[in-house]
């Protein structure tokens, strides 16, 4: 090769090299940081932790001034993550740096293989690494880190995603469909068609926003009976919010089914051993001092715990020498109701399960408790259902939507009733912490199985009813310590348990940590704290003074201790106990720190 034809050789190879190295360089380029907001200087900005786990600190940190400390609680793992915008069938590296036991580090969604990984312990700051392809559709993949659960809380910082940049996420389009469904007396149902690329969605009630939810449906509650309400719905992502959608009205019914019919402003509710004794002594109606607002006869119980067929009688003259005849009783009751006073039967108590599994019990359960009530002429029903009569199958995982038969078959039950007595019938519940707070964290058998069935299994129950719920006075007794919204554990005997147990009824919580699955507050007016008259009557008595510490705080928002309430609630109805006997056994205490308490 002569020397020309060498040198436009060497050049054309010089230029071909220089093509490669030029578009190498070009492709390098082109990946970027896609990861918002990494070393969390800028808070949770781009993050979203679940059950309120997350939270930004100043120490320790790996780099800057601030990082990420998410705290395990129950069954909830403390995953934080975004939603990052990529590009189809490219590379990317996933990488961060995190402190502590059993922690994951992971993206989802990618089109193909989804990656984690993971760490059993870290003393000091780690890096975990690993990477991922997307696929040939792929425009977004979800970053995460995760501790595990029941462990302590765990720490990352500069969380890192590498690779080519998606294209910019466009903002949603408006949403369309919007539609109520038949309005309560205090709520109103809406859906709509669901919007391309959202992956939220907020509701608006006049013009202000009342809720955000995952899906494309939402009840609002807290409504007041016979009002017309105008409602919007916008969509979400990333880039922002939609314009609203249509409006559309909703009027919600009168005031037919509106609880609390009849009571005082703030209710004094007990517990009448009317069928036995209990080692307080019978105690008999007409004795009952007028404290008392609401008189629940303890226990109508079932033929068997799955026959539905509930009776009820006075206790045994041989168990209760001083009782009183059926037809003094009756007068009583009457005479009790003259005065303002509600009586109303409570079906089950401790030894009393009842499992409403098929449509027969169920039925039989509706005649056996009408003969009570018309027998007796009582004002309402109280259901104190404990032990197993209620749990969820498995799968049964929406307290909005419930399958389980003993669940279906109560509500229905109920309604039936409230149907055939009117706006005049009184509807209350007192189960136990295990059956609601306890939603929090648990509900039902989980998403893996193994919990106990019955966490939370009142939720779907108070939800189906809210409307025609009087009055909910959970027992805050006899209880472990349960989680509060504050993602600490509280114990009874004190303010600060019925402080945060209330709190968690007045405020709606996520149930089992889902924030798509939320809890609806209650109206104060509809929830009393449950407490034991005596500390012969329940662990987890409550002395007098810290009775009224926790009323100050819930309806005054003072006196609250280290508890930070997410309001302040003066229409509070009242306090249940239990029980009526109990409290003449304690020289009536109980009732008369209820009757000298100022409530404004």
């Amino acid at each position: 090769m002569d020397r020309t034809r060498l040198s436009a050789a060497l050049t054309a190879a010089a230029l071909a090299l220089g093509g490669l190295v030029a578009t190498s360089t070009a492709a390098e380029a082109a990946d970027a940081e896609v990861a918002r907001n990494g070393g969390f200087e800028a808070g949770l900005t781009g993050w979203s932790c679940s059950a309120g786990s997350g939270a930004v600190v100043s120490s320790p940190v790996r780099s800057g001034s601030s990082a990420l400390k998410a705290t395990p609680a129950g069954s909830d793992n403390a995953k934080c993550s975004q939603s990052v915008t990529v590009k189809p069938n490219s590379d990317y590296t996933l990488s961060g740096w995190v402190q502590g036991g059993y922690v994951y580090l992971g993206a989802s969604g990618t089109g193909t293989t989804d990656v984690s990984t993971w760490t059993p312990s870290a003393t000091g700051w780690q890096k975990l690494s690993t990477s991922f392809r997307t696929g040939a559709s792929t425009t977004s993949v979800t970053i995460y880190t995760h501790g595990w659960y029941g462990t302590a809380a765990y720490h990352a910082d500069d969380v890192s995603l590498f690779g080519p940049g998606g294209d910019p996420v466009q903002l949603p389009a408006a949403p369309t469909g919007l539609t109520a469904g038949s309005p309560g007396s205090t709520s109103v149902p809406l859906s709509w068609s669901p919007v391309s690329g959202a992956t939220g969605y907020n509701v608006y009630r006049g013009g202000a926003k009342v809720t955000s939810v995952t899906g494309t449906s939402a009840t609002v509650t807290g409504l007041s009976p016979s009002t017309t309400y105008s409602f919007q719905v916008t969509a979400t992502n990333s880039a922002g919010e939609s314009p609203k959608s249509a409006v559309v009205g909703a009027t919600t019914t009168g005031g037919d089914g509106n609880p609390g019919t009849g009571l005082p402003a703030h209710a004094l509710v007990g517990y009448l051993h009317a069928s036995f004794a209990n080692g307080s002594g019978y105690s008999r109606m007409a004795d009952v001092p007028d404290s008392w607002d609401v008189i629940n006869l303890a226990f109508g119980e079932p033929t068997s715990v799955t026959s539905g067929d509930i009776r009820f009688s006075l206790c045994p003259a041989a168990e209760c020498p001083n009782v009183e005849s059926v037809a003094d009783f009756k007068a009583a009751i009457k005479a009790k109701q003259a005065a303002g006073k509600k009586v109303l039967i409570s079906i089950g108590g401790a030894n009393g399960q009842v499992q409403l599994g098929s449509t027969a019990a169920r039925d039989t359960f509706v005649s056996s408790v009408s003969k009570i009530i018309d027998e007796y002429g009582l004002d309402g029903l109280d259901i104190d259902f404990e032990g197993h009569s209620l749990s969820l199958n498995t799968g049964d995982t929406d307290f909005r939507s419930p399958t389980s038969p003993v669940i279906v078959n109560l509500i229905s039950a109920i309604k039936t009733l409230k149907a055939k007595y009117g706006s005049d019938f009184v509807l209350t519940m007192a189960p136990e912490t295990f059956f609601v707070q306890l939603g929090y964290q648990y509900y039902g058998s989980g998403p893996w199985g193994g919990q106990d069935p019955r966490a939370g299994s009142y939720l779907p129950v108070i939800h189906a009813l809210r409307d025609d719920l009087t009055l909910l006075h959970v027992q805050d007794y006899n209880s472990g310590s349960i989680m509060g919204l504050d993602n600490q554990y509280h114990s009874m005997g004190g303010a600060d348990f019925h402080i945060a147990m209330t709190d968690m009824l007045l405020t709606g919580f996520p149930v089992a940590g889902d924030q798509s699955k939320f809890f609806p507050a209650l109206r104060p007016e509809q929830v009393a704290i449950g407490l034991p008259a005596s500390t012969q009557a329940g662990n987890g008595h409550t002395s007098p003074a810290e009775v009224n510490k926790a009323l100050d705080c819930l309806t005054k928002k003072v006196s609250c201790g280290s508890y930070a309430t997410h309001g302040t609630w003066p229409a509070l109805r009242g306090l249940m106990t239990w029980s009526i006997n109990w409290d003449r056994f304690n020289q009536w205490e109980f009732a008369k720190n209820f009757d000298a308490y100022r409530w404004s």
